[in-house]
């Protein structure tokens, strides 16, 4: 098998947005290649729908063997500086969605905060899963940068998700680490308030990077670490496996590619089984850690309003 292979987006000074392969600790500038299908992520979903998976990774792997690293991985690892080089959210045009009440972690937290009227049990339960829009591009906030919290709110927590980047055709390209920013005294007032409970800026985060099939084997289960930081210090930890998600990553793919097109590829989060305390909400200044094994960690200070 070739070697560990990511992808991620960052900012160069002078020249803005780039996609980039990620291998053993150094960046590789794909969009500087001599390859139009690896310019963007878009066009890259587009090889992968009209060429598949294999021979785009194949592409892949050829081109970081013949380039020279552009960059150190370490390196990009700071705050969003127009000066300097860093990561960014790595998507394009893609909108992300979710999935919702995958665990019973979260089922439980849902019927808490809606104070058991019982609609969330019964999706859990359903053939037909729950799944929503999350977030479109401007939304989206990427390593290192800012999530938000409402100023409407009294009850906010961040919800640590596997995501998955499909393809056009919805075939699986490959993993990333998704944070859910979720309100959830808004929610629970009221189930049709989810969409302002779920979507505003800065309430969605992704990276740092995607693992690529085959990758990462969620066969034995990808483990999900979820660490917040005040003033220094763990408020919360805690720590879950992508086995205990109810459905399969194939079946919530085809529920959401049921009459929808997405041209340039979408990622879908999974669900949560992470959901801190209800006396817990987080406050402006809280550093947000989520750690998905295969994957990296994606980390985010947390921003009011």
């Amino acid at each position: 098998m070739e070697p560990n292979l990511q992808l991620c987006r960052y900012f160069l000074p002078g020249s803005g947005g780039r996609l980039a392969a990620v291998r053993a600790g150094q960046v590789y500038d794909l969009t500087a290649s001599s390859h139009a299908s690896l310019a963007t992520l878009n066009a890259l979903m587009q090889l992968v729908a009209r060429a598949g998976l294999a021979q785009a990774i194949d592409l892949l792997h050829a081109t970081v063997a013949a380039a020279q690293p552009a960059a150190l991985w370490a390196d990009l690892q700071v705050a969003p500086d127009a000066s300097r080089a860093h990561l960014l959210a790595p998507l394009d045009e893609q909108e992300v969605w979710a999935a919702g009440v995958t665990y019973r972690r979260s089922r439980e937290a849902r019927e808490e905060e809606a104070h058991n009227i019982g609609v969330y049990d019964k999706v859990y339960a359903a053939e037909r899963p729950e799944i929503f829009m999350k977030a479109t591009p401007q939304r989206v906030v990427g390593p290192h940068a800012p999530v938000r919290i409402r100023g409407d709110s009294f009850w906010n927590v961040p919800e640590p998700e596997l995501t998955v980047l499909f393809a056009p055709d919805m075939q699986v390209v490959g993993y990333t680490v998704g944070n859910d920013m979720s309100s959830r005294d808004i929610e629970g007032a009221n189930p049709l308030y989810l969409p302002q409970a779920k979507i505003y800026t800065g309430s969605c985060a992704l990276g740092p990077a995607i693992t690529l099939l085959p990758h990462l084997d969620l066969q034995p289960g990808a483990t999900i670490g979820l660490r917040i930081e005040r003033a220094g210090a763990a408020v919360f930890t805690g720590e879950t496996s992508t086995r205990e998600m109810k459905r399969t990553v194939a079946e919530l793919g085809g529920y959401l590619g049921r009459y929808n097109a997405f041209p340039g590829g979408v990622f879908l989060m999974t669900g949560t089984g992470l959901v801190p305390p209800d006396d817990f909400t987080l406050q402006a200044g809280d550093d947000v850690q989520i750690t998905i094994s295969g994957i990296g960690t994606l980390r985010n200070l947390v921003l009011d309003g």
